[in-house]
């Protein structure tokens, strides 16, 4: 079956940042001068950047810091780090977009993809920054095409950040409108639609290498994690842990594990406006930690499915809150789902 969902075209600005116990931190947003990099920092101290080079398929947040400084995502392509795994070179930070809009894929893309094959893939370009603020929340807007290899527009994105934080957490909130150019049809897909990769140490320990073959047949094998440095662990709002998170619905997925002495957290969560929420997770012990509403055919073993068309001028939008929290004990789901709550209702 098809379905149709449709979201106003305006953009929403209003999302508040949670009301945490620690006062809010001073944050400073800087548009770089020379590059194609917009610069986060809250306290004094780095937290991201937006990251939209053109060498790039796609605009990132990258790096990620927890409030104690520890990078959460991992450094490869960019930045490898020793023992980075090597594995899906599109794994980058922070990042936002699907592997089948009109039969292109925008999740995929990346340098390691061959030029004959090129055609097969879009491109996510970012063409203006609409705003940058600082204060006790900082805020980042951009426009960017979705595009094919001849730059005609299938969609245009509207994307607002507001970043928040503590002595301990650092918050993103996540606004994008999708405003169709032409009739745009989302076929239900296995790989979307926020992702982040997260840092070796919060993979998923194990024994022995997986393979994971993508949709278009290609196999690529994750190895074995066994190495005293992967100790991560998932567990959804609905209580499933570990691997066995991949493929159910929650409203918000939390990935945690130690780096160093302090206890990480990553927490994604859905908004209650998103379509098809609770969302169904994407995510997998080698760290891929994505939110894929529209992934429904594979995770249901074919029990029921979810396209999502736009005609020429509609718009949808999506809404996501990224908590990073650092401590000497790992954040407990009430007090996730009090930050949840917020982010919902306030």
């Amino acid at each position: 079956m098809n379905y149709t969902f449709l979201r106003p075209a305006g953009l929403i600005l209003g999302l508040s940042a949670p009301s945490l116990a620690q006062k809010n931190q001073l944050v400073k947003v800087v548009k770089d001068k020379n590059e194609n990099k917009v610069y986060v920092t809250v306290g004094g101290q780095p937290f991201t950047t937006l990251f939209y080079p053109d060498t790039l398929e796609k605009p990132v947040l990258y790096p990620i810091r927890a409030a104690n400084g520890t990078i959460v995502t991992r450094g490869y392509p960019l930045d490898p780090k020793p023992g980075d795994p090597t594995d899906h070179p599109h794994h980058i930070g922070l990042w936002f977009n699907y592997e089948n809009v009109n039969g292109l894929d925008f999740w995929n893309n990346s340098f390691a993809i061959p030029k004959e094959k090129k055609h097969l893939y879009g491109w996510i370009k970012t063409d203006r920054i609409l705003e940058t603020k600082s204060g006790s929340k900082g805020v980042i807007a951009y426009h960017a095409n979705w595009t094919n290899q001849n730059n005609d527009v299938l969609l245009e994105e509207t994307t607002r950040f507001e970043f928040s934080g503590n002595d301990h957490q650092r918050i993103i909130d996540r606004v994008t409108v999708l405003k169709a150019n032409t009739e745009v049809r989302f076929t239900d897909a296995k790989d979307g639609m926020l992702g982040l990769r997260v840092a070796h140490a919060l993979q998923i320990p194990t024994m022995e290498d997986k393979k994971y073959t993508d949709d278009k047949g290609i196999v690529t094998v994750v190895k074995a994690s066994n190495d005293s440095i992967a100790n991560g662990n998932y567990l959804t709002s609905q209580g499933k842990r570990g691997d066995s998170a991949w493929s159910t619905r929650a409203e918000w997925c939390q990935m945690y594990g130690k780096i160093g002495t302090d206890s990480i957290s990553i927490v994604i969560i859905d908004h209650r406006r998103n379509v098809n929420f609770p969302t169904f997770w994407h995510a997998r012990g080698y760290g891929l930690f994505a939110a894929n509403p529209l992934g429904e055919k594979i995770f249901t073993n074919g029990k029921s499915e979810k396209n999502l068309q736009l005609k020429k001028g509609e718009s949808i939008t999506f809404r996501y809150r990224i908590l990073v929290d650092n401590g000497k004990k790992t954040i407990s789901r009430n007090q996730i789902q009090k930050i949840a709550n917020n982010f919902w209702f306030n």
